[in-house]
């Protein structure tokens, strides 16, 4: 079985690592992402990860008369530290060679982010775990997980949610909504589809990296996704909101 793609930018959530929306990491929701990752990696796939750090500190949701914005930014950023070195032991527990990068300097915890360096791991076989966002505060970890997909030359941008792609509405709440095979970068940003920041959206555009929005918490379903099957949205310059 060969992949579909060789070298890819996989964002995980913050809220990933937890379970049942108690915050914090959990142990369990560690070990299943870290066997699927593991199972693309045996592929042949080389893998960069950008995780989130909204399970332990959501800026978005700060006390603003408390904290203020930057300030709140800089404490995301920390927690995708936290969520980095815990994804990398549990993916090193599997036996995978990893490296943790930080968009700032933390010199004790992990190395520097230096773009030709990520690219040489990857090409050895190590898997990059990159943390701290952008490392400037008023951009998500989903432009950033952008960034890093045009820097280390991506092909896809594989955007892990917990539902089987998107929807015209929210599945959960709606159980008529209707899921997209594929969607254009323009359909996302003027129908306002929030899957992904505008900034994250235009930066894959304008690199024409497509997206691919799955589900992490299907088993063996980021392996079907990386050999061309299972159920997702692709996102990408060919749209498809209106088609039937």
């Amino acid at each position: 079985m060969k992949p579909v793609f060789k070298r890819v930018l996989l964002k995980l959530s913050g809220e990933s690592l937890q379970e049942n929306k108690k915050g914090g990491i959990s142990s369990k929701a560690l070990i299943s992402i870290s066997k699927e990752i593991k199972e693309i990696w045996e592929l042949g796939c080389e893998i960069g990860i950008v995780v989130g750090g909204g399970n332990i500190y959501r800026g978005s949701e700060r006390d603003k008369e408390v904290i203020e914005p930057v300030t709140a930014d800089y404490m995301g950023m920390l927690a995708t530290v936290i969520n980095g070195l815990a994804l990398q032991n549990s993916l090193e527990k599997l036996g995978l060679d990893t490296r943790v990068q930080s968009s700032f300097e933390m010199r004790q915890f992990c190395e520097p982010y230096i773009r030709r360096r990520a690219i040489r791991h990857l090409e050895k076989g190590r898997i990059v775990i990159f943390v701290g966002g952008t490392g400037n505060p008023y951009f998500t970890t989903d432009t950033a997980a952008a960034l890093k997909a045009v820097e280390i030359k991506a092909e896809v941008v594989l955007k892990a949610t917990k539902v089987d792609g998107v929807y015209s509405a929210d599945p959960f709440k709606y159980p008529d909504a209707k899921r997209y095979d594929k969607l254009s970068y323009l359909e996302i940003i003027q129908n306002q589809l929030k899957i992904m920041d505008a900034a994250a959206i235009s930066m894959c555009m304008e690199n024409k990296i497509p997206i691919i929005v799955f589900n992490l918490f299907k088993k063996n379903n980021l392996k079907k996704i990386i050999l061309g099957k299972g159920i997702k949205t692709i996102i990408s310059e060919k749209g498809g909101l209106n088609e039937e």
